[in-house]
């Protein structure tokens, strides 16, 4: 059993908890931005195979404390490299820090890099050359005050790459915080989902993915294939059995992607037919405000235009209210998803949110706000008041 650490978007913990759990992972532990467990190389296999939460997936190697840059030297210096990884391989070292007092992470970047080398000169006669833009092994150093902890990544590129995206749009959503919403709100495959500012259709790909139960690992390559301990029948044997478990959507489409721009829309096409998935969505150039909703009521999970230049924050004011009016008299009987940094939302549209959620896209803060839309939204308000949600 190894120590292994998982990282995903801030206050999707305890569903990558879950997603570990289902791996075989063994004594859980949630911390911010991510979960620590225990598990084997096939909990490896199976997390970066089949979770759709986690940004990365490592296996720790060493633990110890530090006053100076030289203690964290002499602590890669007693790890047996040669033993995870051939000399043949190129690498890379990241470091993070939370409050540590050393100066330059680029000097202890360069310092473990240093102990790796020398490892691997003592041992092998020869060093492993340094490739920073696609390196095959990848090592971490995460420090916080005292402490430094090294890591073997086994992942590789972030796992919400999924290999399918190639057209964005501007700040697109992270894949695993797009299918962290969608547990969140409760959508299973078979439920009604609508998307009527799909951007390149993120929600979207994450939702047809799991209507044709693709696993969002099945069709890219990892970093624990560069390591010693690689069982590529394993792995072989699980990347089949997911494989082999694909289904192709079976009559009318019950996700739905609109956007205004036809830009966004062309972007959300060419993604999702190069993923094969566009027959699973019904995709269409469409207004929220002036476009009709799919005739059976489901689930809206959106994430609409939040304005950081003067401009677009009166922009946004004057499209609120637009925005609450359409839910209220089109969306009758939905449960509405919002995601935005833009706490005058709910406001806004005049809607008070039956849930809020605190989530990170990236480091911008967000809130994931629901909004149960009823029947009877058109009543006059009296002044000042908010239409409840729920």
């Amino acid at each position: 059993m190894f120590k292994l650490f998982a990282t995903c978007p801030r206050g999707l913990e305890a569903l990558l908890a879950e997603d570990l759990t289902a791996a075989g992972a063994s004594d859980i532990r949630i911390v911010a931005s991510g979960v620590a467990c225990r598990g084997t190389w096939e909990t490896v296999y199976r997390t970066n195979l089949n979770s759709r939460i986690a940004t990365r997936l490592m296996l720790q190697l060493s633990f110890g404390k530090y006053l100076k840059e030289e203690d964290i030297y002499k602590q890669a210096s007693k790890i047996d490299w040669p033993r995870h990884f051939d000399v043949s391989r190129t690498i890379r070292v990241y470091v993070t820090a939370i409050k540590s007092p050393l100066k330059s992470l680029e000097f202890i970047t360069l310092r473990i890099k240093d102990a790796v080398c020398d490892v691997f000169r003592d041992q092998c006669g020869e060093r492993p050359s340094v490739d920073t833009r696609e390196p095959e092994v990848r090592i971490h150093a995460f420090l916080t005050a005292e402490d430094c902890t090294l890591y073997l990544d086994t992942t590789g590129a972030p796992l919400y790459q999924r290999g399918y995206r190639q057209k964005t749009v501007e700040a697109p959503l992270k894949e695993n915080l797009a299918a962290g919403i969608l547990r969140l709100a409760g959508w299973q495959p078979g439920t009604v989902l609508l998307d009527p500012m799909c951007g390149s259709g993120t929600f979207l790909l994450e939702a047809a993915q799991q209507v044709c139960n693709i696993a969002p690992g099945a069709r890219r390559s990892f970093a624990f294939e560069n390591l010693k301990g690689f069982d590529a029948q394993l792995w072989q044997r699980l990347k089949n059995a997911a494989v082999q478990g694909e289904r192709k959507p079976a009559g009318k489409p019950t996700l739905f992607g609109r956007d205004v721009s036809p830009s966004a829309y062309r972007s959300a096409l060419a993604n999702l037919d190069r993923a094969g998935l566009l027959p699973a969505v019904d995709l269409a150039v469409g207004d929220i405000l002036e476009a009709a909703p799919p005739p059976e009521a489901g689930l809206m999970i959106c994430n609409p235009p939040y304005g950081e230049r003067l401009e677009e924050l009166d922009n946004l004011l004057a499209f609120y209210p637009q925005l609450g009016t359409a839910l209220k008299q089109k969306y009758a009987g939905w449960t509405c998803y919002f995601l935005t940094a833009d706490p005058a939302l709910p406001k806004g549209v005049g809607l008070k949110p039956g849930k809020k959620t605190p989530l990170y896209n990236g480091a911008l803060e967000c809130r994931l706000y629901q909004f149960k839309m009823v029947a009877g939204f058109n009543r006059r308000k009296k002044p000042g008041e908010e239409e409840s949600g729920e």
